[in-house]
């Protein structure tokens, strides 16, 4: 098999994962950090890492210079296929893209409830779930509040400290409680309306 016989990178033949909200999430996650941290183009990164396209077009000799062989990267976890319904992009396209586009406005929310914590001392990790539930309280509205904090919960839990779950749970809930009040969480569909 060649590089060019699966348009890039080869994949695992073996297992599919079918993709969620959940692990959407997940991959947002990490599309934010590898942006934050590398100043690359989050459309890159995207590409990459919800459709496992890695750039095989630079003009250097790749095969001297790989690591892997294309068979051990097949028996890669992290090589597995993910099939996702379009809507699953779209709500990740959207959400990286207010994450980004309101970069400052949420970092001033979360330290106005982040007492006597500078933004710079919060977890990366944290800082970029509580930026994802807040972006997503605020521009899904079919996804209701309650979702959003407890997912941005759950994925800390995963991914960063034990106690990432009780610090971002406390400054989300003071975070909701104060756009419901000011009307700037507008939800649509049964059940989705707090107040």
């Amino acid at each position: 098999m060649s590089l060019n016989d699966n348009d890039g990178f080869p994949l695992s033949k073996v297992k599919v994962v079918n993709g969620s909200r959940r692990l959407a999430r997940e991959k947002i996650l990490q599309i934010l950090t590898a942006h934050e941290v590398s100043d690359t183009a989050w459309q890159t990164i995207f590409s990459h890492v919800f459709f496992r396209k890695f750039n095989f077009d630079d003009k250097e000799n790749l095969v001297d210079h790989k690591i892997l062989t294309e068979d051990e990267v097949i028996e890669l976890e992290s090589d597995t296929p993910i099939e996702w319904k379009e809507e699953e992009i779209l709500f990740a396209r959207g959400l990286i893209a207010k994450v980004i586009e309101n970069k400052d406005k949420t970092d001033k929310m979360i330290i106005e409830f982040a007492a006597n914590w500078e933004i710079e001392r919060i977890a990366k990790i944290d800082r970029l779930l509580m930026h994802l539930a807040i972006n997503e309280m605020l521009y899904a509205p079919e996804v209701p509040t309650k979702v959003s904090i407890n997912e941005a919960i759950d994925i800390a839990k995963k991914y960063s400290t034990y106690k990432s779950g009780t610090f971002i749970n406390g400054i989300l809930d003071s975070i909701k409680h104060m756009l419901i009040n000011k009307g700037l969480i507008v939800k649509s569909g049964r059940g989705l309306i707090e107040k």
